[in-house]
């Protein structure tokens, strides 16, 4: 076991672009605990907006926080009456703790969980502290064995995966069907693939970037349109009202949402991924096509689901991963992922 008097190096925000590394003790797990030793996490669109802007829409870094909700680690002591995950497993960590007691849990939706705790999100005062250290405590419901054939980094993809798991579906039968992904960051690059594999025939996926666009192919689309360079690239899926069955928004911008709007089909499906303040729709459009807006949030069980996928490499998730540092370059790390010209999913490491 632990001792207590153990500290743990960890990554913890003040502010805007106020990280700092510092040091705290670790206690020994308790009863349905589990200590880790963290390996691999991943820096995330919600926790770079937390560094750069210090929140983003009404969610506000009001407090201290550890930011990090995507990682890995590796079992390093049990805590009493913990069964089935061995010391020295590679586990990949589901950030979500939703209460169980609430109207949706009772309804068995705890994704919409209304006292849902969710590990380095500010949306809650306090803060629910995440996974940017070396060493971590959490019940062991939360960890899910990762196998023995994937890196850490890629164990800590399932967070990521899950969410564009989700988010397809939320589509429902994607077999055989012609499929436009607007923004092909981490999220957008993990719903191409997580379409591929629900047997989407063809996936055309728009991003600003190139090499955004590289990684969207290696995930699997079948083509690509840099809508910088050719602002028009999608108007040939425009005709007849439209070509798609359906689209994923993964990029939160207006002209992605009106793109797909123009290009799905009569009666087709839009699923909204990305997030951000008001905007404004072609509503128009959205009636007289009878077209359906629907949205994703985070995911439920689909988290083991990403977590097999990826242990067994159905999913390959190593061509989103970028970039890697060590915690004690966090600043670095946080810089690296705000260039989407070079970064896609820029992962903290911790010391073996």
């Amino acid at each position: 076991m632990a001792p207590a008097t153990m500290r743990t190096r960890l990554a913890r925000l003040y502010g805007q672009r106020d990280l700092r590394l510092e040091a705290q003790d670790v206690a020994e797990p308790g009863e349905g605990e589990v200590l880790l030793k963290m390996a691999a996490a991943g820096i995330c669109g919600s926790d770079l907006h937390y560094y750069q802007d210090g929140g983003f829409g009404p969610i506000r870094v009001r407090e201290p926080i550890i930011p990090g909700h995507e990682a890995s680690g590796h079992v390093a002591a049990l805590g009493a009456g913990v069964s089935g995950i061995a010391v020295g497993e590679l586990v990949a960590v589901n950030p979500s703790q939703p209460c169980g007691n609430c109207r949706f849990c009772g309804e068995r939706l705890p994704i919409h969980c209304l006292n849902m705790q969710f590990m380095g999100s500010a949306m809650r005062v306090p803060h629910t502290q995440g996974m940017f250290r070396d060493w971590l405590v959490v019940p062991a419901g939360q960890c899910f064995p990762a196998g023995t054939s994937v890196s850490a980094g890629e164990a800590a993809c399932a967070e990521p995966l899950a969410v564009s798991l989700h988010a397809v579906a939320r589509a429902g039968d994607l077999k055989g069907r012609q499929v436009l992904v607007t923004g092909a960051g981490p999220i957008g690059a993990l719903v191409v693939a997580a379409a591929r594999h629900a047997g989407a025939k063809t996936i055309v996926v728009s991003d600003l970037a190139d090499a955004a666009l590289d990684r969207a192919l290696a995930m699997g689309a079948t083509r690509v349109v840099n809508i910088r360079r050719d602002p028009a690239g999608l108007s040939e899926y425009e005709a007849e009202k439209g070509r798609f069955d359906v689209a994923f928004e993964c990029s939160a911008a207006a002209p992605a949402l009106r793109n797909a709007i123009a290009t799905v089909k009569p009666r087709g499906l839009i699923v909204q991924v990305g997030v951000t303040g008001d905007i404004i729709l072609p509503l128009n459009a959205l009636v007289g096509k009878e077209l359906r807006l629907v949205g994703s949030q985070r995911f439920d069980s689909e988290f083991a689901l990403a977590v097999e996928l990826i242990a067994h490499r159905r999913i390959d998730v190593r061509p989103i991963i970028s970039h890697a540092f060590p915690v004690d370059q966090a600043v670095t790390a946080f810089e690296q992922a705000g260039d989407r010209s070079v970064a896609c999913k820029v992962q903290l490491t911790f010391l073996p």
